[in-house]
């Protein structure tokens, strides 16, 4: 049973994350190269080695100062609307929240609710647009209600990531509200969007690491 995990579990813990986010480069290109600019396998990558990188070699007092890192490294180095919507996904929660020293299903769960809300007033985006968030939504539904339930936190993970899973693969069915994909109209059906993916594949990661390592 993974109830919490300290400070220096949660930062390795993302820097797993963030390898195989750069391990995922090319399938990410691979889909955005479909209906896309083909970019965003290189802005994830971009943004996850200057994320680890910080992360390898800073010190950090409490679970906020991770995300904040991981953040604000991927809006500064990444650009582009990727940069800022996957920077906020990190950092966006933290922000005014009292320091944590711990990282469980509860305390998650109110980063990434309040993440989710931060990504969805940049981006205006919703459920079915064919964005990230048809993968992070249902994600954060799930750690808030596997927090309701007092689940610990590996199961949280699990649940978040079968959200995100099916709802990366939901977006297949979806025209694009935002970017070049937009202009393709219909003929986006059938392509699942990329960001939704990265975010499937984030708390995959996680979870992973968690069911490896966590204590």
């Amino acid at each position: 049973m993974t109830s919490s995990l300290n400070v220096e579990q949660t930062r390795d813990m993302f820097l797993y994350t963030g390898e195989q986010m750069i391990k995922s480069k090319p399938y990410l290109t691979e889909l955005d190269s479909a209906i896309g600019d083909g970019d965003h396998g290189v802005g994830m990558e971009v943004g996850f080695a200057n994320a680890n990188e910080k992360l390898r070699n800073g010190t950090f007092a409490s679970i906020n100062d991770i995300f904040k890192t991981v953040g604000m490294t991927m809006i500064s180095t990444m650009g582009g609307a990727s940069g800022i919507i996957f920077g906020t996904m990190f950092a966006g929660g933290i922000k005014g929240m009292e320091p944590l020293t711990r990282l469980d299903a509860g305390s998650l769960a109110e980063i990434m609710e309040r993440a989710l809300a931060a990504v969805k007033e940049r981006g205006k985006a919703d459920v079915g647009d064919k964005t990230m968030i048809d993968a992070f939504e249902p994600a954060v539904r799930a750690l808030k209600e596997s927090a309701a339930r007092s689940d610990d936190l590996l199961e949280a993970l699990r649940r978040a990531e079968e959200e995100a899973a099916r709802g990366a693969e939901n977006s297949k069915g979806y025209e694009a509200k935002f970017g070049r994909a937009k202009t393709l109209g219909a003929r986006a059906i059938g392509h699942p969007d990329a960001g939704a993916v990265s975010v499937s594949i984030i708390f995959r990661s996680m979870r992973e690491w968690v069911e490896r390592h966590g204590a």
